[in-house]
């Protein structure tokens, strides 16, 4: 088992799996210094993407569950990026959230709060963060949530 961090996954029911390799032209994460920049994770459940509009298909309940897949989905590549070792990760930085919705749907804080109530859960104090929760008329695949991510970690 790995570190403090991973221990608080664990007591959770949470294991960070493999990341999956990038679908499309792009790399998962870059490190400047001691900071990563980790790529947009996207909302998926047992391997599957979590789809739809927020404000048509779904509700904030499911958008912010949504949303705490990309969470988890962010320290995956976050552990990745550190060679393996989730306590390199000082804290995180700033999130952007991304929330498929409809025109007049106006809760997406409530959805990102998702991500960011589970990394506050896991991290404490390392996992406040800025952020930033944003409408997205369509997303990719049509998923529900796309969070991306500046971490800042131990070099």
């Amino acid at each position: 088992m790995g570190g403090t961090f991973e221990t608080r996954l664990a007591e959770l029911g949470v294991t960070l799996a493999t990341p999956a390799p990038p679908q499309a032209n792009y790399v998962p994460s870059v490190q400047v210094g001691d900071t990563l920049y980790v790529s947009g994770q996207v909302s998926m459940a047992d391997g599957q993407m979590i789809t739809g509009k927020l404000g048509a298909d779904l509700t904030v309940e499911q958008g912010a569950a949504a949303a705490r897949t990309c969470a988890i989905s962010l320290l995956t590549q976050v552990k990745a990026a550190c060679g393996g070792d989730l306590d390199r990760l000082v804290r995180v930085v700033k999130l952007t959230g991304f929330v498929n919705s409809t025109p007049d749907f106006a809760n997406q804080p409530e959805v990102v709060n998702g991500c960011s109530d589970f990394l506050v859960e896991v991290l404490g104090d390392a996992g406040r963060h800025a952020r930033s929760a944003v409408s997205a008329g369509a997303l990719p695949r049509n998923v529900a949530v796309e969070i991306e991510g500046i971490f800042q970690v131990a070099v």
